[in-house]
């Protein structure tokens, strides 16, 4: 799984949340072509990072099945019911024993093999704490997906303090700090599954 040491970079897989759009089933467990979708992500990030990392809040036999495939560990949110994905970053910058975490969600099963790279290039470029992706239309327009970021672990002690005031907004929390945001062209790498009825249509593609 490792690769260049100066990468630096533990892989975290976001699949803490309700599944609330899913009818409250755990969404990283669904199935896409017979596999869940938190081993799409895995298989993905993996090989972009020098340890994985899988934040889960429940299902955790389940999760930690899927993570001896990848040496990687399973995390659990050291807040109650499921604040947003900044709590899983939260607890990964505090697991992590690398410089930075390289973050996606669990519902995107077709992440950039090049994430890591491109995000870690533009964040040397501008000096910058935070990387993070936003795909270009033709017309220039940027859509922003914060959750595929990468972060320097030295935030912890602010993610930290940020959401023991009770903040919860990614983007907010960014914008405390030296953020870049980083376009990408293929917009299938940044899809996400929101509920089951678009992942049976893409099972069915």
């Amino acid at each position: 799984m490792a690769v260049a040491p100066e990468n630096q970079t533990t892989g975290l897989v976001l699949a803490g949340g309700r599944g609330s759009r899913m009818g409250g089933v755990d969404k990283g467990l669904q199935l896409l072509r017979d596999e869940p979708l938190a081993l799409h992500v895995l298989r993905r990030l993996a090989p972009q990072t020098d340890a994985m990392l899988i934040s889960a809040n429940r299902s955790g036999d389940d999760y930690a099945r899927l993570a001896m495939r990848f040496d990687a560990r399973v995390i659990a949110d050291s807040l109650a019911d499921y604040p947003g994905p900044l709590a899983g970053i939260a607890t990964a910058l505090r697991a992590a024993h690398t410089e930075f975490v390289l973050t996606a969600p669990c519902d995107a099963p077709f992440v950039d093999p090049q994430l890591g790279t491109t995000l870690r290039r533009a964040l040397d470029e501008h000096g910058a704490d935070i990387a993070y992706a936003a795909t270009v239309d033709t017309d220039e327009t940027r859509i922003a997906h914060p959750v595929f970021a990468l972060i320097r672990t030295s935030l912890a002690d602010d993610l930290d303090a940020w959401l023991a005031a009770g903040e919860r907004k990614v983007r907010a929390w960014y914008a405390r700090h030296k953020a870049v945001q980083v376009p990408f062209h293929d917009h299938r790498a940044f899809y996400n599954i929101n509920d089951l009825h678009q992942l049976a249509e893409l099972a069915r593609r």
